[in-house]
């Protein structure tokens, strides 16, 4: 009997579902005609299922009445839907109605909406019913029993306001938005607290609607008009309303407790998450920051960073999937051009600020990923050839620079690209731009990131013999500092280092020693510039700096010995013999110097002595002649 009870059992509720089948089948772009559609389908899915059809061909077939005993929670589902069908099509035909091209039936088509509303209500009365009666038995929990009741309540006060019974339909509505605060309290789970707020910020906007149109002073203090109204209607509207929440305080959230979402704070304020999905993808990103949290503290320091790149996937993917839930969720309210929900939170925080700010911890996560990555590369190549040069790294400084890997650099630079595209990209985003110390922070981190991107991208320079460009980005990296430092000096705070989680951590020590870095790799580079080729900027000018022999020099000094006194003997300049006589010809051509050089030349072979006997005779007398005629 114990197993017979608990499987009868019936497990329904009623707003999830709504909310759900509306939001996946075209009404969260207002697309009446789809959802109605929808509705349709899965009523005859449902009557099939359940076996309960009314035949086939032209005979029709009576159902059973449907009583407590063999009711399911696939009936209480037709039931449902069966109201969203009428009432869909209901709000299909009002906005046909409102066309232009529609003016010869619009009575016709008011008077359709009307009655599809009527019968949308009276499935949910019927719906109501039978909840009531599951709840009594024992078969249906207070908080279902609760959802259904909202449901009637939100759907019968929407049919008075369209009728212009502004009265009972504040009544109706008032009562709906008193039940679902209630049961946003007792929420066991982070996601019906946020169905609930959901549902609540729906019914705010038409509470305010009616009490405007009765003429009330503060029509715009929803939460006063339903305190008031909830308290004067509640238990004509909802039968034995105190003992229902009286129970569901009893019943609690048992262990699905578990599944609450953390607080999420902006500048020590609440995030609201008012949307079901929503809290879905950032439990995930709760439940994987928790564990990468979890593996830091249970890792050691020397592998702690290595398995710490591959843990932040698990985050960014969870991420992701938030923030492209939040966009749709954006794009919805943008094309159904409804107002914010949650407008009149804590600072008017509205979807748009949700999505702003699960970007930016997005991007943050991103950074702090690849900052990780960058140290993990810049570290595994310096352990092996530190511990072979320690002895003799102030003797041979180049040692240490043959051991680094050729593709360390161009991966540094690659991963400082990726963290400038998510800074650029942040600084962009509405939160950040409202706060100034915020913006100042990351425009700090963007001037230090490219400063280093610079240092990294001229060391890949250096090993091409490339010293000019690497010299001019150099140059850049101090430019960026400068920069860097007179950004940080416009705030007093740094809400990056203060924040949590603190994904690019910046202090004066690394500026000293970026800056050092700097410094060091300028005097290198200059030094190896000059050793190269002397500090020329064209490579071609290297080959005309060399001092090349002319081309007789290269043919005949080589393989001849020239006789070079007797050479300039004969130029003139050289002085004669002593024992050659005539010293008075001399003077007076030492007198007539104004002659051209060739007229001196001349002269002065002339007085030139005869050569010995031609007893030297053959070949020599000949060569002597030879050198003797100009």
């Amino acid at each position: 009997m114990a197993d017979e009870g608990t499987k009868s059992i019936v497990v329904f509720a009623a707003l999830q579902l709504a909310n759900e089948q509306r939001s996946a089948y075209g009404l969260r772009y207002n697309d009446f005609t789809r959802y109605r559609k929808h509705c349709s389908n899965r009523t005859h899915r449902l009557r099939s299922t359940l076996k309960i059809t009314h035949g086939k061909g032209r005979d029709f077939k009576k159902l059973p009445p449907l009583t407590t005993d063999i009711i399911k929670d696939g009936h209480l589902q037709l039931l449902l839907v069966e109201a969203e069908r009428a009432w869909a099509h209901s709000q299909d035909l009002t906005a046909q109605a409102l066309k232009p091209s529609a003016d010869a039936h619009t009575s016709t088509l008011r008077h359709s909406a009307t009655g599809r509303f009527r019968r949308a209500v009276h499935w949910a009365t019927q719906l109501l019913s039978h909840c009531q009666a599951l709840h009594a038995l024992g078969r249906l929990s207070t908080a279902h029993l609760l959802q259904a009741t909202v449901y009637t309540l939100v759907l019968n006060g929407r049919f008075l306001r369209a009728r212009d019974d502004f009265e009972d339909a504040l009544g109706q509505l008032g009562v709906a938005r008193g039940l679902l605060d209630v049961l946003a309290e007792r929420a066991g789970t982070s996601r019906e607290q946020a169905l609930y707020v959901l549902f609540a910020d729906e019914v705010g906007p038409e509470i305010r609607y009616c009490a405007h149109e009765m003429g009330r002073e503060r029509a715009y203090d929803v939460d006063g008009i339903v305190s008031e109204v909830s308290a004067k209607w509640r238990e004509e509207l909802v039968q034995g309303c105190a003992a229902l929440v009286e129970q569901l305080e009893q019943e609690g959230g048992g262990e699905e407790g578990r599944k609450r979402l953390a607080e999420l704070n902006w500048e020590g304020n609440p995030v609201p998450v008012r949307n079901p999905e929503l809290v879905d993808v950032l439990l995930k990103v709760q439940e994987a920051e928790a564990r990468l949290e979890g593996d830091k503290k249970g890792e050691k320091k020397e592998t702690r960073s290595k398995k710490g790149v591959a843990a932040y996937d698990a985050i960014l993917l969870a991420l992701s999937d938030a923030e492209e839930v939040a966009r749709k969720l954006v794009e919805a309210q943008q094309l159904s051009g409804s107002t914010s929900s949650g407008a009149g939170g804590p600072g008017g925080r509205d979807i748009q600020f949700v999505h702003a700010y699960i970007v930016y911890q997005l991007l943050s996560r991103r950074i702090q990923r690849d900052v990780l990555l960058i140290t993990v590369l810049l570290s595994t190549p310096k352990t092996a050839p530190n511990r072979t040069i320690k002895t003799t790294a102030e003797k041979r400084p180049k040692a240490k620079l043959e051991q680094v890997d050729g593709r360390l650099h161009p991966a540094v630079v690659k991963l400082l690209d990726a963290v400038l595209q998510s800074l650029d990209q942040m600084r962009t985003l509405s939160i950040v731009d409202d706060s100034p110390d915020l913006a100042s922070a990351v425009e700090a981190r963007i001037s230090f990131t490219k400063a280093r991107r610079c240092l990294f991208l001229a060391r890949c320079y250096a090993p091409v013999k490339r010293y000019a460009e690497a010299l001019t980005l150099i140059q850049h990296a101090n430019i960026h500092i400068r920069e860097l430092v007179s950004v940080m000096g416009l705030s007093a705070s740094d809400p990056i280092a203060t924040g949590n989680p603190v994904y690019f951590p910046l202090t004066t020590n690394d500026l000293k020693d970026l800056e050092a870095s700097l410094a060091a790799d300028s005097t290198r580079f200059k030094r190896e510039w000059f050793a190269h080729n002397g500090g020329a900027v064209d490579p071609e000018s290297e080959h005309a700096k060399k001092h090349e022999k002319p081309l007789f020099f290269n043919i005949a000094l080589n393989y001849v010995e020239l006789d070079m006194d007797r050479l300039l003997m004969r130029a003139g300049k050289q002085p004669v013999q002593a024992e050659q006589p005539q010293p008075q010809r001399q003077v007076t051509v030492e007198k007539e110097k104004k002659p051209v050089a060739k007229a001196k030349v001349e002269e002065v072979r002339a007085l030139t002595p005869e050569p010995p006997a031609p007893s030297r005779g053959g070949l020599s007398s000949l060569l002597g002649g030879w050198w003797g005629k100009s």
